[in-house]
């Protein structure tokens, strides 16, 4: 493994490390409905989208997450944010709180995230 390599694995197991901070501390709303619901209300600062999800749902949280204006994140995948949050086949999260989203930010080099 090239250390450029391996040093994004480490950013994005970080990264899971701070979602699954997030979810014990009451700052993520899991589900399609639910994610919608409180996107809508916009009180979300981003978007978790599984990587894997069915293109059909991707576009569509894409495409809410540009209208609301709330940044989007494409890097994980659906094993992934199931495992760092303790919790089977999650495909769609959404953080309520800004300073794990900072914190998210700052580990995936803001490159993983686009502002819609």
């Amino acid at each position: 493994m090239t250390s450029s390599l391996k040093s994004s694995v480490i950013l994005l197991n970080k990264g899971l490390q701070i979602i699954g901070l997030a979810y014990k501390a009451g700052k993520l709303v899991t589900g399609e409905d639910k994610v919608l619901r409180m996107l809508k209300q916009n009180k979300l600062c981003l978007v978790l989208v599984a990587k894997d999800a069915s293109p059909k749902t991707i576009d569509k949280f894409d495409r809410k997450a540009y209208f609301y204006k709330t940044p989007i994140n494409l890097d994980y995948t659906c094993d992934e944010l199931s495992q760092s949050i303790g919790k089977p086949m999650i495909k769609i999260l959404g953080l309520t709180d800004k300073g794990f989203f900072e914190a998210l930010k700052r580990n995936l080099n803001g490159g993983a995230m686009h502002e819609s």
